[in-house]
């Protein structure tokens, strides 16, 4: 599932209410039927370990290896030998592509590099459901390509419901089966890929053609016309 819009609308918003970081004011979140909306702490604890979460700009702990960055789930929710921890480390770096960085720190790594890291760790629990926030931002082309194929592969591979927030059409159409469009904290049309390009929806041929003029106001657009 992709979901697109302009920037503030509420994308990041929505998936941290999704992974139970924020509480929604009003409405329902369910997850397998059950609303985590209305759940206590340590229930939501429960449903959080089906999730994995690929923050935006990585979020790796700067002062820690790549190996205790991908095991801090591991230690503290799994009781793993030393061997069975390495193990599982090294298993999770290569299915991302990684396989020997352990060692390395996060300032000797490519943004591309991060970003696969940080889908190691939120892989390293065995999740249900992966969570994805501006996985291409801040990478050139090439890079966003790869990562791109890299969400398709582990949607097809370990067979995961994934939710992809994106402003990046290129690699929203790419990755997904259904896209929503989200304007001011509300999705204003759900369709397939070619639904969406194909939509007379006015929001979303307005941000499909990247036009200025349409619904949405575009903040600045005033004064830079004067």
């Amino acid at each position: 599932m992709g979901v697109m819009g302009m920037s503030g609308t509420g994308k990041s918003t929505l998936l941290k209410c999704v992974a139970g970081l924020l509480r929604p004011t009003s409405g329902q979140i369910l997850i397998e039927g059950v609303d985590i909306a209305r759940m206590r702490e340590h229930e939501l604890n429960q449903v959080r370990r089906k999730m994995g979460v690929i923050f935006q700009y990585a979020a790796l702990f700067d002062s820690m290896t790549v190996f205790e960055n991908v095991a801090i789930g591991l230690r503290r929710h799994e009781r793993l030998t030393n061997a069975e921890l390495a193990s599982a480390v090294s298993e999770k770096l290569e299915m991302v592509g990684l396989a020997g960085v352990e060692n390395l720190m996060p300032s000797q790594l490519s943004g591309g590099m991060q970003k696969r890291v940080g889908l190691a760790r939120a892989l390293a629990l065995a999740p249900e459901i992966l969570l994805y926030d501006e996985p291409t931002a801040g990478l050139d082309p090439i890079v966003a390509t790869s990562i791109n194929g890299l969400i398709i592969r582990m949607r097809d591979q370990l067979k995961v419901t994934s939710i992809v927030v994106s402003h990046d059409l290129e690699s929203i159409f790419k990755v997904s089966n259904r896209v929503a469009m989200m304007h001011q904290g509300k999705i204003v049309e759900v369709g397939t890929p070619d639904e969406m390009r194909s939509s007379v929806n006015p929001y979303v041929r307005q941000f499909v053609e990247g036009v200025l003029e349409g619904p949405i106001q575009v903040r600045g657009r005033e004064q830079r016309a004067t």
